[in-house]
C-alpha cells in the first residue's frame, strides 16, 4: 500500500507516524553529529596542536560536503526515488562519523568530516520531501516543525554524551557514537514507501539544478529563498557559536557555553513549534514577516543583561524568534517546486545556506577585533532585514498562491 495524504485532521495514521518517526530520528542524530564536533574541536587542537587556521578549516570542509552532497542526493532522489536515497545518505554521514574515531591526523578528519558533510547534506531535504509527500499542505507546517525540534534536541543529546565522554573517554570515543543512525536505515527500507505523487511523475524528466532557475520568475525565487536560508544559518551560527564569548568578555558577565546553550535550545524549540501553527494557519508571509522583525529586534535584547539569569531569558527569546523558523523552509520549498524537483530544490537551497551562512562565525570574530558589541547586533540585525525584504519580494508566498501549491 503507498503512502496517501490526508486531509487537515490532527489524527496521523500508521504510516504517517512511521514517516515522522523516520525523519525526526534522522534529523536529530545528523545535527547530534555536527554538534559532536563543536564539543571536540577544543580537544583535536590540543591533540594535534592546530593553528587557528587548520581547525577552521574542519568546518569549512564540511559545509563544503553539504553542499555537494545537497546537490548530488537531492538530484538522485528526484530521479531514482525518495526513500532509497534518504538511507544512503544517513547510511554515508552514520558510518564517517564513526570513522573518526581511528582519525588520527589532520588529514584523516578532514576526509571523514568531508564525507559526514556529504550524508548530513542530503538528508535534509530529502527527509522534508519525504514529509511533504506524505502529509496534506495545510498542517506541513507543524509537522515540519517537529523535524526542527527533533534536531535541538540532538543538540542537547550531543551536550550531554560529550560532557560524559570527552572528559573520560576522549573525543574519538565519543564521535562512535555517530553510527547509532545506521540501524535507522533498515527501518526506513522496511516500512517507508515512495509517495504516489513521486511515482505518478515517474516518466517526465527529474531532478535538475537548471529547473531551479528555468525561467527568470523561478530563478528569483530560488535565490531569494538562497539568501533566506543563508540569513537563517548565519544567525544561527552567530547565536550558538559567538554570544557566550561575547558576554563573558565583553559584558563581563559570567556564563557556561552549556547554560547558554541549553536555554537558547530550548527557546528555539518553543519558537518552531509556535512558528508551525502559524505558517498554517497565516500562511508563510505573515508567519516569516513576524519573526523575522522580531529577530532583527530582538538581537538588541542581548546587550540588556545585566545578571545570569536575565542573560538566560534574553538568550531564550531570541532563540525562539531566530530559529523558530528553521523548520519552515523545508515545508515552504515542498510548496513552491513540483514533485520532480522537490528534493533538488530542498537541498540545493538549504545547504546553499548552510555553506554560506556557516562563514558568519568568522564574520563576527573580524566585527569583533575591529569594532564592538552593538556592531555585531547591527550586522546581525541588518542580516535579518536582508532576509525580510527576499521574503516579501517573493511573489508565489502570498497566501493564494501557498493554498495552491
Amino acid at each position: 500500500m503507498k503512502p496517501a495524504v490526508t486531509g487537515p485532521s490532527n489524527h496521523l495514521d500508521s504510516y504517517q507516524k512511521k514517516v515522522v518517526a523516520s525523519t525526526t530520528s534522522g534529523f536529530g542524530l545528523e545535527n547530534m553529529d555536527i554538534m559532536f564536533l563543536s564539543f571536540a574541536l577544543s580537544s583535536i587542537i590540543s591533540e594535534l596542536h592546530l593553528s587557528g587556521t587548520q581547525a577552521g578549516l574542519i568546518s569549512t570542509i564540511t559545509n563544503i560536503g553539504m553542499l555537494l552532497g545537497g546537490i548530488f542526493f537531492g538530484i538522485l532522489a528526484d530521479r531514482i526515488g525518495r526513500i532509497k536515497t534518504f538511507t544512503y545518505t544517513i547510511f554515508i554521514f552514520a558510518i564517517a562519523t564513526g570513522a573518526m574515531y581511528f582519525a588520527h591526523n589532520l588529514t584523516a578528519i578532514y576526509i571523514c568530516r568531508f564525507f559526514a558533510g556529504i550524508g548530513g547534506g542530503g538528508e535534509y531535504g530529502i527527509g522534508m520531501t519525504v514529509l511533504a509527500e506524505s502529509f496534506s499542505k495545510d498542517k506541513l507546517g507543524r509537522i515540519s516543525s517537529w523535524v526542527g525540534m527533533a534536531g535541538q534536541a540532538g543538540a542537547i543529546i550531543a551536550t550531554v554524551l560529550a560532557t560524559l565522554i570527552i572528559p573520560t573517554l576522549g573525543w574519538h570515543t565519543l564521535f562512535l557514537f555517530g553510527v547509532i543512525p545506521v540501524f535507522i536505515t533498515f527501518f526506513i527500507r522496511r516500512h517507508l514507501k515512495e509517495s504516489d505523487t513521486f511515482i505518478k511523475t515517474s516518466k517526465v524528466k527529474h531532478g535538475s539544478v537548471k529547473e531551479l532557475f528555468a525561467t527568470p520568475k523561478i530563478g528569483y525565487q530560488t535565490f531569494a529563498l538562497m539568501i533566506m536560508a543563508i540569513v537563517q544559518i548565519a544567525g544561527y551560527f552567530g547565536l550558538m557559536n559567538w554570544l557566550p564569548t561575547i558576554m563573558q568578555k565583553q559584558l563581563n558577565l559570567a556564563v557556561s557555553s552549556s547554560t547558554w546553550m541549553i536555554a537558547t535550545i530550548l527557546g528555539m524549540c518553543a519558537g518552531m513549534f509556535t512558528f508551525g501553527w502559524i505558517l498554517d494557519t497565516l500562511g508563510p508571509r505573515l508567519a516569516f514577516g513576524i519573526f523575522l522583525v522580531c529577530s532583527a529586534i530582538g538581537v538588541f535584547i542581548l546587550t540588556l543583561p545585566s545578571n545570569l539569569f536575565s542573560l538566560i531569558i534574553a538568550g531564550a527569546i531570541v532563540g525562539y524568534f531566530s530559529n523558530g523558523m528553521f523548520a519552515g523552509y523545508g515545508a515552504v520549498v515542498s510548496h513552491l517546486y513540483p514533485t520532480e524537483i522537490r528534493a533538488t530544490a530542498n537541498n540545493v537551497i538549504m545547504n546553499t545556506g548552510r555553506c554560506i551562512g556557516g562563514f558568519s562565525s568568522l564574520a563576527i570574530g573580524w566585527i569583533l577585533d575591529n569594532h564592538n558589541v552593538m556592531s555585531v547586533m547591527i550586522f546581525i540585525s541588518t542580516l535579518y532585514v536582508i532576509s525580510l525584504i527576499a521574503m516579501l519580494s517573493i511573489s508565489n508566498l502570498r497566501r493564494v498562491n501557498y493554498k495552491k501549491y
